[in-house]
């Protein structure tokens, strides 16, 4: 085993961000939409499209009933059991809806929810949808959800027939009552029982023939009737600084038309105008084909920006608080799918940087406002006090792209009327290019003249375990006149999976980030989320099937950066690069407490021993908090059972066609973790396995 020493001094070498450690969130792997949001129903208003072909190279055609099939007590529908209309909708936003038609009593309709309904025995669940009667004199509506003929939970629902409508008649002209309009109608149903992979039903208890439209069902469990419960709790357990949102290549869309735009986003749920999902598309590092499983990948906007900024606030702690950073779309389109911009000079383009000052209006602005007005209405009268704001995603400049006079159009119009908000630039996708280092030119000649110009700039970098151990010194020797915004970055192995020796590599690139945490100000793993089966982007910090979540190596190493921050870098002198000729790499901070904080990764593939001293030669003891963070079974990976994926590659009632990316899954499953945290008392010497990252905090 080597023997390895470090000095650890109490001279602070300069103060550093505690609040480092932030999220990125994207709707990527059904991240929102069979994700965080707590909705169960797949395509509840009826906007499906169908998305096929390339990015660059589409064709989107309306598939209405997808996710949609009848039920019927005879086992033969009628042809036009159901049919899509958009005649008088709830919602011009969203103009489509069911016509539904039952031939016989207790005829139905069904669906699929994503890999199937699943429900936990006692848990209650808020059934919602819009109805309006076509010819349904008398009967009730049904909701059940079932499996192999078993039923898991059901309830009656009331209708407003029309059997009993007055007659009002002008000549011959009947005058419409109430009956014949849409009405909304809630109910609750508590599962009978645990299940997996069942069909949410509705059914007419007569003969007859009703419309509907966002038709909801939603866990009573459920963090403000929106996140799911347990993923909301993972993210929580994190306690963020920060939240990036809502992406990424979502912001600028396959086209201009299909970009982000947050005020399609906020309002009554039902005027939320429902958007495709450029990751429907063939794309990202899992689908290649010309039509992908998920094909039908939608935004529904169950979670817009309002529930972005309350998710921030949900997400603050005695902890710290995580602060809102909302990205703008800079009217251009992804430049990895499209050559189509907004000319600077245009009206147009106006529109998007007044988009922006909206939407600080309706984070920030008096009930009074416009916005403000809108936000209020919503059930947040108070200020969001958003602070943060990303101009532009991830563009770089190019022939097609012209940035700079972009950000300079948007940080001036922004700071001649909100001159606190700090706005941050982008460093387009890759670091170490001329891309890369023309940006960085461009924000910090500019900023000499204009010291608020940008505030951080954004950089991404997906890259080999090999290279972050390697650039562990990377922001080193960066100037710290416009300070860093680490909002992308991940270990990809050869693999492309959640594995011990990646989450390794980025604590060893974030111990480089801690040790500069005067200049590196934020930091976000990405992406955030992945259901399994339906990914398009691997690794991820957070796999999740139906009804389970697995928390990956790099969550554990996010985690522990966040739970053991520092406010100020402890004096080195040099230690930690002749610790990096044996593979550690550590950082070495105090707290508001003064209590030292070691982080130690271990790249190596031999167990290491770390003798810790203080300036005086003697050993550094005392109690201590020491979390670990390892392989479960050595260095050999074992995959992570789900109820998606089987340790034999089976599946648990998920069908094989939604779960056609599933050898992939298998192939880059989160290998199995040993994760530990103690109160200890610290001898003054520590054992880093092989592989693995450790944190002592010593003095607590």
């Amino acid at each position: 085993m080597k023997k390895n020493t470090l000095v650890i001094s109490d001279k602070t070498a300069h103060e550093i961000t505690p609040d480092m450690v932030g999220l990125f969130f994207e709707d990527i792997n059904f991240a929102a939409d069979g994700g965080l949001y707590a909705e169960m129903i797949e395509n509840r208003s009826f906007e499906a499209v169908k998305s096929k072909g390339e990015s660059h190279n589409y064709v989107l055609r309306e598939d209405n009933l997808y996710a949609w099939s009848a039920c019927p007590v005879s086992g033969q529908a009628a042809e036009d059991a159901l049919e899509i209309s958009f005649n008088e909708p709830v919602s011009q936003n969203n103009p489509h809806y069911l016509r539904f038609t039952a031939s016989n009593d207790g005829d139905g309709f069904k669906n699929k929810a994503y890999d199937g309904i699943s429900l936990k025995k006692g848990l209650k669940y808020k059934i919602s949808f819009y109805a309006r009667e076509v010819k349904y004199p008398e009967g009730k509506i049904a909701v059940s959800v079932k499996k192999d003929g078993k039923v898991y939970g059901q309830t009656e629902i009331s209708f407003n027939n029309s059997k009993n409508r007055p007659a009002e008649w002008m000549d011959t002209i009947r005058v419409t009552c109430d009956t014949l309009e849409w009405q909304r109608y809630e109910a609750e149903l508590t599962a009978q029982d645990n299940v997996q992979g069942a069909d949410f039903i509705i059914s007419l208890t007569k003969a007859g023939c009703v419309e509907f439209d966002l038709i909801s069902m939603i866990p009573e469990d459920a963090v403000a009737g929106v996140f799911r419960k347990d993923l909301f709790e993972a993210l929580a357990n994190i306690h963020p600084a920060f939240l990036r949102f809502p992406g990424g290549c979502i912001v600028e869309g396959t086209s201009i038309m299909r970009r982000y735009q947050w005020k399609n986003t906020v309002g009554e749920l039902k005027d939320r105008k429902i958007n495709t999902n450029l990751w429907a598309l063939q794309g990202g590092n899992v689908t290649s084909a010309w039509e992908t499983p998920d094909c039908h990948y939608m935004q529904s906007y169950g979670i817009g920006f309002y529930e972005y900024f309350l998710l921030c606030e949900l997400l603050s702690s005695d902890k710290r608080k995580c602060k809102p950073l909302p990205v703008l779309n800079i009217g251009v389109a992804c430049q990895f799918r499209s050559y189509e911009t907004i000319p600077v000079d245009s009206e147009e383009f106006q529109k998007y940087v007044q988009d922006a000052l909206d939407l600080i209006e309706f984070a920030n602005g008096p009930v009074t406002s416009k916005w403000g007005a809108l936000r209020a209405q919503m059930g947040h009268p108070e200020s969001f006090n958003l602070e943060l704001l990303a101009i532009g995603n991830e563009q770089w400049e190019s022939g097609c792209v012209d940035l700079a006079p972009r950000y300079i159009a948007f940080e001036k119009a922004i700071h001649e009327q909100y001159p606190e908000i700090k706005c941050l630039g982008t460093a387009g996708p890759f670091v170490g290019n001329d891309f890369h280092k023309n940006a960085w030119d461009f924000y910090r000649i500019t900023g000499k003249k204009n010291k608020a110009f940008s505030y951080a700039v954004d950089e991404h970098y997906y890259v080999a375990p090999e290279w972050l151990y390697d650039n562990v010194v990377f922001y080193d020797d960066y100037p710290r006149d416009v300070l860093v915004f680490a909002g992308e970055y991940a270990a990809h192995d050869a693999n492309l999976s959640n594995s011990i020796d990646g989450a390794v590599a980025e604590a060893a690139m974030m111990t480089g980030m801690e040790r500069n945490g005067d200049v590196v100000q934020l930091a976000s793993y990405a992406p955030l989320f992945n259901r399994i089966g339906h990914s398009q982007w691997t690794p991820d910090m957070i796999w999740f099937d139906a009804d389970k979540v697995v928390l990956t190596p790099s969550y554990y190493v996010q985690k522990m950066f966040a739970d053991f921050a520092g406010n100020a870098a402890l004096e080195l002198n040099g230690q930690e690069k002749t610790l990096r000729e044996n593979k550690l790499y550590i950082s070495a901070v105090k707290d508001s407490t003064g209590a030292k904080i070691i982080k130690i990764a271990n790249g190596s593939e031999e167990e290491q021993n770390l003798a810790v001293n203080k300036d005086d030669g003697s050993a550094l003891t005392g109690n201590a908090e020491i979390a670990r963070l390892a392989a479960a079974s050595g260095t050999a990976k074992k995959v992570v059972a789900t109820d998606a994926i089987g340790t034999t590659g089976g599946t648990k009632g998920v069908s094989p066609d939604v779960m056609s990316n599933l050898e992939v899954c298998q192939k880059r499953a989160p290998e199995e973790l040993s994760y530990s945290c103690s109160k200890e008392n610290f001898s003054g010497e520590i054992t880093i396995p092989a592989k693995s990252f450790v944190v002592v905090k010593i003095g607590c």
